[in-house]
């Protein structure tokens, strides 16, 4: 029986798949059109399981090559003999099964350099329709070698198309890193230096690459085709479209994210495939280490700008512009952090929102100047969570804490003071998350969901009567959306006691009913 798989290449007869037979087909008019082109996206986002499905899905007229670098070993970069020849070798092996005479002509001990390596794929390439796929290509240890590698391929392409020479039809990169930019990387690890490349590092050894505008991103309708797969052994009687899109709404399609709840769902909550599974199945996932939130938790702690600027998004709620030449941004992006909603920067999926807030959470908990949240009983009865309760606590809770000499840090830090408060109540039976799509520096919509309630709560801060009036009008257009009839506000009144009317009650606005506190 088929399984859902989070780890390594996706294969239809082991495992539950998305059809993603659209994609390849936009893939496939590339390689038709004998593009030359890289494959970037983040970690375990289906890199490898489109390549091994391409390879499968182009005409027999192709001859597809699949290489991967990953793990290869530092001594096929050491120079360019090495590489040379390891990298026909690796030809070789990949096609010996499919054509074995052909196989053998690969290998050729008498190729030490880049020039002979030219006229022996010249000779190769002749008559034939040959597509090369080299997948993890930023993990080669000493990348200069490559550089000369992709330096070579580039000009033969470029000859090929004047009519001189014969080189592969297309050649398909895959990795996190964009190629056009891997002199970037080697400067940023420390490979080579700035005084060493000049001017040069800008200098692509790849700008023949066509844009690969395919996106890797699942849908709810192509989720629902894996779960189809599945509902046919299973027999379930799951809702696949309500499913699917419950998944989206988590993952925005991410691959991993996606078979990670799906598997979940099936092998630890006893198929419960309905949106309270989906829910609890979001629990497991984010109290759980794996290796796409190590690489997460990594790139965040490697890069500080990159932790401020995401701190400052999702805790601060601050607006940023979505500018992808901004390098902060381009990075979020590279690592799968990012995407654009309205011109904004908005945190890519809602999962990695749950995971940066929890951990930004967790660092200013250990800060000197974070107070530690206070734990309040009969918040939850019955195994329902009182909100309106919560809030009214809260409101105690941060009067005893704080004075006017704090402003300065609430202006900043208020939300986080709120969400570290409520990250231990609400722990073990729910979760929350930020919905960046609506964040701005002065209001920022927060959900929560425990057990089989959702609570919308919008924390802003006082700007005024008007604005305070425009905030009801705008959280009640957002429960509108969320087909809900009550939700919570949380003001944040930052002028001197006297100015201030602290209070916590019900109103009415807009046919919904809002429960309002400030503080």
């Amino acid at each position: 029986m088929r399984e859902f798989n989070v780890t390594g290449l996706c294969v239809p007869h082991k495992h539950y798949m998305v059809d993603i037979s659209g994609k390849l087909e936009k893939i496939r008019e590339m390689v038709d059109k004998g593009r030359y082109f890289a494959i970037n996206r983040a970690r375990q986002y289906g890199k490898t399981t489109t390549l091994h499905l391409l390879s499968k899905f182009l005409p027999q007229e192709y001859i597809c090559i699949s290489l991967s670098l990953e793990g290869v070993g530092d001594t096929m970069f050491a120079d360019s003999a090495s590489f040379c020849q390891r990298f026909l070798l690796h030809i070789s092996k990949a096609i010996e099964n499919a054509n074995r005479d052909f196989s053998v002509q690969w290998k050729d001990e008498t190729v030490t350099d880049f020039d002979l390596l030219s006229f022996h794929i010249n000779r190769l390439c002749k008559d034939k329709k040959i597509v090369l796929m080299i997948d993890e290509v930023d993990r080669t240890s000493n990348n200069q070698v490559f550089l000369h590698f992709l330096g070579m391929l580039r000009s033969k392409f470029l000859a090929t198309q004047a009519g001189n020479e014969n080189t592969f039809h297309s050649v398909i990169l895959a990795g996190v890193y964009d190629i056009k930019n891997i002199k970037l990387k080697m400067l940023n690890e420390g490979l080579i230096t700035p005084e060493s490349s000049g001017s040069k590092i800008y200098n692509s050894p790849w700008n023949i690459a066509a844009d690969f505008k395919v996106d890797m991103s699942f849908t709810p309708a192509e989720i629902a085709t894996m779960l189809a797969e599945y509902e046919a052994d299973y027999k379930t009687g799951m809702d696949i479209p309500a499913i699917a899109e419950e998944i989206y709404n988590y993952t925005s399609g991410y691959p991993f994210l996606v078979s990670s709840i799906c598997r979940h769902i099936d092998e630890e909550l006893g198929k419960d495939w309905t949106l309270n599974g989906v829910q609890n199945a979001v629990k497991i996932l984010i109290s759980h280490s794996n290796t796409l939130f190590d690489d997460v938790f990594k790139n965040l702690e490697n890069n500080m700008e990159l932790y401020d600027f995401i701190h400052s998004l999702l805790i601060q709620g601050e607006a940023k512009s979505f500018v992808i030449h901004n390098p902060i941004i381009a990075t979020g992006v590279r690592y799968g952090f990012f995407c654009s909603r309205e011109g904004r920067v908005a945190i890519s999926n809602r999962i990695f929102e749950l995971l940066m807030t929890d951990y930004f959470i967790s660092k200013d908990l250990e800060s000197k100047n974070q107070p530690g949240s206070v734990m309040q009983r009969n918040i939850v009865k019955g195994g329902r969570f009182d909100m309106e309760l919560c809030l009214v606590k809260f409101a105690e809770h941060y009067a005893e804490i704080y004075n006017e000499d704090d402003i300065k840090f609430l202006e900043k830090q208020g939300r986080i003071v709120f969400l570290s408060y409520l990250k231990p109540l609400i722990n073990g039976g729910g979760f929350y998350h930020m919905e960046s799509q609506f964040t701005d520096l002065r209001r920022m919509d927060l959900v929560v969901d425990y057990g089989k309630d959702q609570f919308i709560i919008e924390m802003k801060i006082w700007h005024g009567k008007q604005y305070e009036k425009d905030a009801i009008e705008q959280l009640c257009g957002y429960l509108d959306s969320k087909h809900a009839d009550t939700g919570y506000l949380l003001t944040f009144d930052f002028r001197k006691a006297a100015n201030k009317a602290t209070k916590a009650g019900w109103i009415e606005a807009g046919g919904k009913r809002i429960f309002e506190v400030v503080v």
